[in-house]
C-alpha cells in the first residue's frame, strides 16, 4: 500500500473547517479500499500568516511545496486582507510557478440534490469544464499612470501564447475523445479581435487530428445562458482563464450550490506537484459556525485521489457522497439543518457500508 504525502493549506475561513473534515473522509478511504494512505504536513499559510508576516507564505514557499505529491488546500481570502493580495499571495503563486495549466472543474447533478433549474435530475447535468490556468486575462502585465488624478490610466494586458493554448485546448481535446466525444470552446471573437481570434484558430487547427470529436465554438454570453436553457448537451466545454472561472461559477449554480463545487489544478506531465481546492470561497460570514458545506473539499479529495492512480476509489467517495445525500444530509446551503460534521460524519457512514469488512 503506497503512502502520500500531502501538502495541507487549510488557508481562511471555512477552510479551517473543511479541510479536517475532507481529510477524515481521504484517510478513511485509503484505509478502507487497503489501496493507499495519506501522510500530511500542514502549513498555516493564510490571510493570518500575511497579517503576522506580512506575505501570505515565505520566500521558499514553493521549494517547501516541490517535494510533496500533491498540495490539498482550502480557501484563500479573508478581511481585512484585499482579496487580490491574498490571491496573489498564495494560489496564483502556487498555479504558475508548478505550471498547473490545466484546472479541472466537474459540473454534475448528484443524486439527492434538486437543481435550480427546472425539470433536471440527477443524470441529466454532467460535464467538466477545462480552464486554461496559467496565462491568458490573468496574466500579470499592465500598470497605472498618474495614480489619483482625473487623467488616470489603467493598462490591464491578457496574455495567449501558442504554446499555452494548444496545450490546454489538446488536453481538452484528449479529455473529450474518452468521454462522450463532444467538446465546446468558449470564445468572444467578435468583441474581442487579438486574443479570441487567435484561440479560435488554434482550437480549429488542433481539432483537425481529432476528426472523431465533435467540435463547437460559442460566444461567451450565449455559451452563459446555454448553461442555463440545456446544460444537459455539454461533455467537455473549454475555456480561457476567465472565461473558465465565470463559466465554472455558474455550473456550481446549477448544480445546486457552490459548497459543493470542486476543482483540481494540474500539472499534467508530473513534473510538480498538483494541488487540489474547491470552488467555493473562505465564506467569512459563516466561518467557525459549523455551518459550511464539506461536500466541495470531499468531492476535491476525491479529484485528488482519482489524480494519484486511484479511480475506482474516487468514484467510491463520489457515491458515498451521493447516498448520504439522498439520505437528507446537508447543510444550510443545499436547504437543510446539518453541520459540517454531521454530513461528513454521514459521508464516512457510506463509506463504510460500501467497504464491508472482509
Amino acid at each position: 500500500m503506497k503512502t502520500f504525502n500531502i501538502a495541507v493549506i487549510p488557508g481562511d475561513g471555512v477552510g479551517q473547517e473543511t479541510v479536517p473534515a475532507a481529510w477524515r473522509v481521504l484517510e478513511l478511504a485509503g484505509q478502507l479500499s487497503n489501496a493507499f494512505a495519506v501522510r500530511s504536513h500542514v502549513f498555516d499559510w493564510s490571510c493570518a500568516y500575511y497579517q503576522r508576516h506580512g506575505h501570505m507564505m515565505p520566500d521558499n514557499g514553493l521549494d517547501l511545496l516541490k517535494p510533496f505529491d500533491a498540495i490539498f488546500l482550502g480557501a484563500v481570502g479573508f478581511p481585512p486582507v484585499p482579496d487580490h493580495v491574498s490571491l496573489w499571495g498564495l494560489l496564483l503563486p502556487i498555479r504558475r510557478g508548478f505550471d498547473q495549466y490545466i484546472n479541472l472543474r466537474p459540473i454534475k447533478l448528484l443524486r439527492g440534490i434538486t437543481s435550480p433549474l427546472c425539470g433536471y435530475h440527477p443524470g441529466d447535468i454532467d460535464f467538466v469544464v477545462i480552464r486554461e490556468n496559467t496565462e491568458g486575462e490573468y496574466s500579470n502585465s499592465g500598470g497605472r499612470l498618474r495614480v489619483g488624478t482625473p487623467q488616470e490610466v489603467v493598462v490591464q494586458n491578457s496574455v495567449f501564447t501558442r504554446f499555452g493554448t494548444e496545450r490546454v485546448i489538446r488536453y481538452a481535446f484528449n479529455l473529450a475523445r474518452a468521454s462522450r466525444q463532444s467538446l465546446t470552446s468558449a470564445t468572444k471573437s467578435n468583441g474581442i479581435n487579438f486574443s479570441m481570434p487567435f484561440w479560435d484558430e488554434v482550437f480549429q487547427e488542433v481539432g483537425e487530428e481529432y476528426p472523431d470529436v465533435k467540435q463547437v465554438l460559442y460566444h461567451i454570453d450565449a455559451l452563459a445562458a446555454y448553461f442555463v436553457t440545456r446544460p444537459q448537451t455539454f461533455d467537455v466545454v473549454v475555456g480561457s482563464n476567465l472565461f473558465g472561472d465565470i463559466l465554472t461559477d455558474l455550473g456550481a449554480a446549477i448544480q445546486g450550490s457552490i459548497g459543493i463545487a470542486a476543482s483540481a489544478n494540474i500539472n499534467p506531465e508530473g513534473q510538480y506537484p498538483s494541488m487540489f481546492e474547491p470552488v467555493h470561497g473562505s465564506a467569512p460570514d459563516i466561518a467557525g459556525k459549523g455551518l459550511a458545506n464539506p461536500i466541495g473539499q470531499i468531492w476535491t479529495a476525491k479529484l485528488m485521489v482519482d489524480h494519484l492512480g486511484f479511480p475506482d476509489v474516487g468514484a467510491t467517495i463520489l457515491e458515498a457522497i451521493e447516498r448520504a445525500l439522498e439520505k437528507g444530509h446537508k447543510t444550510p446551503d443545499l436547504g437543510g439543518t446539518d453541520s459540517t460534521q454531521s454530513v461528513t460524519e454521514a459521508v464516512m457512514t457510506e463509506l463504510r457500508h460500501l467497504y464491508p469488512p472482509l
